[in-house]
């Protein structure tokens, strides 16, 4: 190909590079995980094989979105590459698990490893504010789960502050914009009462953003309670474990959000209707209280008034049987000397004059005997 021309080991090798460059400038492998290492905690070396070949791969942790182990079945985005110490390689741009054991498996190595750090205990969770009245969503605005969504809070509740950031839910970027969204939304936790995360049903491969480590700590992480809800009933992700609360679909998010207000508004009538009786017995009670009391007070003062006759009758017959008018009218008589009312004999003498009142009229007259008793 070359003559006779000849190249040196670093030349060829740089010669290969340009070749891949411009012939494989990246390129996807699909195949099982064998070997897999790391390396000061920052290097990556695995291969992948199938039933015919084997390949090398070197790459950084930084690019692990989940935890792997040999066997899993991989998709990995990378650049072929001759090394000149190490040989050929593929340097790694991405890796994506493949198949839904690889999926289940990885988010169960990630479930373990987030477990022994706390992030699912249950003494972390928050009570959700019931209800809300500024939710912060974080969805596709496209998909079913979004209008689903919106349309169960307005036929429930009024009143309710939906603010959405729009994102992907599954592929390459979901996890990045998923776990930005979450950061925007914590810069300014106090505008926000609630974190809702939806996403509709699909296949582990469409859910597997949810599984990711990045976005199941950033919702372990938000200072805002969160509330997850991911695919169908039976799908359970790491995201929703981490969530304050879980919801098993969409539509039930927006149930666990908001009150029914046809609920709230029958409820209201029955505790009404409740009230209304309680307070027609209690002024029924009150009112026969009244009376009876009313009664027993006129009994009271009936007989305080009796009481107050009687003594003013008493007293009234004291004072007309003290009456010296009703005295003289018995046959008495009051004597005076000189004006003054005399009591006793003592003080009479022989030739005073006496003034002796009588019942009827009076007379005057001249002591000529005095018994001093």
């Amino acid at each position: 190909m070359f003559g006779d021309e000849s190249l040196t080991v670093s030349e060829f090798i740089d010669l290969v590079n340009q070749t891949y460059e411009l012939a494989y400038p990246i390129v996807s492998v699909v195949g099982e995980l064998a070997n897999f290492k790391i390396s000061k905690n920052k290097w990556i070396y695995f291969d992948l094989k199938d039933e015919l070949a084997n390949l090398k791969f070197f790459g950084t942790v930084y690019q692990l979105n989940s935890p792997l182990e040999d066997g899993m079945l991989l998709k990995v985005t990378c650049n072929p590459r001759m090394h000149r110490t190490y040989g050929f390689s593929m340097q790694v741009q991405q890796i994506e698990l493949v198949g839904e054991g690889s999926l289940k498996r990885a988010a169960e190595l990630l479930q373990i490893k987030l477990s022994k750090e706390g992030i699912f205990d249950m003494d972390k969770k928050r009570l959700l504010p019931y209800p809300p009245t500024r939710v912060a969503l974080i969805t596709s605005a496209q998909s079913a789960a979004y209008h689903d969504f919106v349309n169960i809070i307005n036929n429930r509740w009024r009143g309710l502050s939906v603010n959405l950031i729009d994102v992907q839910v599954q592929g390459e970027i979901a996890v990045s914009q998923i776990v930005k969204a979450i950061d925007d939304f914590n810069s300014q936790p106090d505008q926000y009462d609630v974190l809702v995360i939806i996403r509709g049903g699909g296949s582990p491969e469409d859910l597997s953003a949810f599984n990711s480590e990045a976005v199941t700590r950033m919702v372990a992480a938000s200072n805002i309670p969160t509330l997850v809800a991911i695919g169908h009933e039976i799908d359970i992700s790491l995201a929703e474990l981490a969530a304050d609360r879980r919801a098993s679909t969409p539509s039930h998010a927006a149930e666990l959000l908001v009150p029914d207000k046809r609920a709230v508004l029958s409820s209201l009538k029955v505790s009404r209707q409740t009230l209304n009786k309680k307070l027609e017995h209690t002024l029924e009670v009150m009112s026969y209280e009244i009376h009876r009391k009313s009664e027993h007070l006129q009994t009271l003062i009936d007989h305080i008034i009796n009481q107050f006759f009687q003594d003013v009758l008493h007293k009234k017959e004291l004072l007309f049987a003290y009456d010296p008018d009703n005295v003289l009218q018995r046959g008495y008589s009051i004597v005076r000397k000189q004006g003054k009312v005399m009591r006793s004999s003592s003080y009479i003498n022989l030739n005073d004059i006496l003034d002796i009142k009588l019942a009827k009229g009076s007379v005057t007259s001249e002591v000529k005997s005095v018994d001093k008793g």
